[in-house]
């Protein structure tokens, strides 16, 4: 029997969707039972306090100190999913790095310090942009903010200075569809919407871009791009936002480690659970074959 441990996300880090991060992480600790694993609990408080016997570790962490522990987990040999590195790579500037590095399809961006004035390649971008927190994910509604001048801009950032906030990443403001997607890398497992059709959001950002009008593009090619964009972060479990714009190009604008899954639990969790458990196969495996070797 697989043992493994499960780590909810803290309810400070699950805004206006407490009860949706809560029920796939049920769901997924149901599947996974029916399997024959033998699950765990934690919360990300407990977690912390906790001394972890499991060597199998899936999670929805976001606090800070979780996320170091996690990794401290992989560092001693133990299978987490998703990684503590991998949600590290889902904060704000890290992501955009890595995006823009790797060639990513995605918007013109700036990373900039939040107490210096604004550069003058700022002109490079559009005259609308969104201003991110670059430390963390958004927690609160003004960590992402929608500006449509470079004054606005300016008090943006001024607040977020304020807010002990350092670094935040401006990213032009793109015109087309707003598109919502989910998946488990590996799997077959891959879920789309136009968030304002289901009247889905967090924070209601979704507004500015409207109601889409069914611009066509290439499926295939979205789900290729967040494959490969999982791969860059380092993450299995996944969820974010693309807009597709008038020419049926696509740009990522956001990407997540471990979502709600809202509109898509229930077709979700069992590719979620089946993606832990195969991992947990190997990594079974290859601790018995280290074991052995000695």
């Amino acid at each position: 029997m697989l043992e493994i441990a499960g780590i909810r996300r803290g309810s400070q880090y699950s805004p206006n969707h407490v009860g949706n991060d809560a029920a796939i992480f049920n769901l997924t600790v149901e599947h996974l039972k029916r399997k024959g694993c033998q699950v765990k609990e934690y919360t990300e408080q407990t977690f912390l306090k906790s001394d972890i016997k499991e060597s199998i570790i899936f999670d929805m962490v976001r606090d800070k100190d979780a996320i170091r522990k996690l990794q401290q987990e992989e560092e001693n040999g133990k299978l987490v999913i998703n990684s503590g590195y991998g949600i590290d790579n889902c904060t704000r500037e890290k992501m955009t790095r890595l995006l823009v590095t790797n060639g990513i399809p995605h918007p013109k961006s700036l990373i900039v310090r939040t107490c210096d004035p604004l550069p003058v390649s700022i002109e490079f971008l559009a005259k609308r942009y969104w201003i991110k927190r670059g430390d963390f994910h958004a927690i609160h509604r003004e960590d992402v903010t929608y500006t449509r001048n470079i004054e606005e801009a300016e008090s943006v950032l001024n607040e977020y200075a304020l807010r002990g906030i350092e670094t935040a990443v401006l990213n032009e403001h793109l015109v087309g569809d707003l598109v919502k997607f989910y998946g488990v890398a590996g799997s077959d497992f891959f879920y789309w919407f136009y968030p304002n059709d289901l009247n889905h959001s967090k924070f209601g950002w979704e507004k500015i871009n409207g109601q889409a009008i069914g611009i066509p593009f290439d499926l295939e090619q979205l789900k290729s791009i967040c494959d490969e964009v999982a791969k860059v972060l380092g993450i299995y479990i996944y969820g974010g936002d693309c807009v597709v714009e008038a020419n049926g190009d696509i740009k990522i604008i956001d990407f997540n480690d471990w979502p709600s899954f809202a509109p898509c639990r229930s077709e979700a969790a069992p590719y979620i659970a089946q993606c832990i458990y195969d991992w947990a196969i190997v990594h079974t495996r290859h601790q018995h074959r280290i074991f052995h070797d000695r």
